[in-house]
């Protein structure tokens, strides 16, 4: 039952940010969104994180890969978040499977891998926390990537990785603020990669420099938010397209 609840309520959503938000979004390549559903996406890795209402970006994925996100979507999810009165209920009832984290590499982690088979999707926020107006986290610190999105990988060997750079909600809802401003653009630009070719491709790298690949992983999605992100000058983008229906 709860999956069904769950997309449910992701279709509403959507509904909601179709109505009362301009959206943009392409493939990095300045192709347009795919219109079928990612059927072999097993990663999502969601960058740039700037505010709890993200879900809002649900508008620019079709109605199919909605239902994959209700029905095998594990979504490590900060406790605190989970614990909070209304906020906390409302990720509960929209992610079937959410698995409460410490941020810390304790057993909380450990349930995630735990959780992970051959069947499941993982949706991880790399960054692990919330970039403020200032461009840092709430603790005054620069937004780096965390090596947990490495130790997924190494429990997958194939499918794809889907990319979701965000371009930032800070212009319509910030930490703190409870009403999101409407009629404002939403901006998302996303890319498709083969697993096993990203994890070859880190590993190459880890052992040229000689470094952990987890710090590759690291300095890798950094690196891709940067380059990628809808926020980059408007000089350096290509054409956009309007998102699917």
């Amino acid at each position: 039952m709860g999956k069904y609840i769950s997309f449910v309520l992701l279709l509403a959503i959507k509904a909601f940010s179709l109505v009362f938000y301009r959206l943009k979004g392409r493939a990095i390549d300045g192709g347009p969104i795919p219109g079928r559903p990612w059927s072999k996406v097993r990663l999502v890795a969601f960058l740039n994180h700037t505010s709890l209402y993200e879900p809002l970006f649900a508008a620019l994925v079709p109605n199919r890969f909605l239902w994959e996100i209700a029905n095998r979507a594990v979504v490590p999810v900060a406790a605190k978040t989970l614990d909070r009165p209304i906020v906390g209920l409302f990720f509960k009832i929209l992610i079937p499977h959410p698995v409460s984290i410490t941020r810390e590499p304790d057993h909380t982690w450990d349930a995630v891998l735990s959780r992970i088979d051959s069947d499941s999707m993982v949706i991880i926020l790399p960054e692990g926390r919330m970039r403020r107006r200032n461009g840092l986290d709430v603790s005054g610190r620069p937004m780096t990537s965390r090596g947990g999105i490495a130790d997924i990988l190494a429990t997958m060997e194939d499918g794809e990785l889907l990319m979701a750079y965000s371009g930032g909600l800070h212009h319509i809802q910030i930490p703190g603020q409870f009403f999101p401003r409407l009629f404002r653009t939403l901006r998302m630009d996303f890319e498709l990669l083969e697993i096993a070719d990203y994890k070859s491709e880190m590993q190459r790298l880890a052992k040229a420099a000689g470094r952990r690949v987890k710090n590759i992983v690291k300095t890798d999605l950094d690196r891709r938010r940067d380059l990628h992100s809808p926020m980059t000058p408007e000089s350096t983008r290509q054409p956009e397209t309007e998102a699917p229906a």
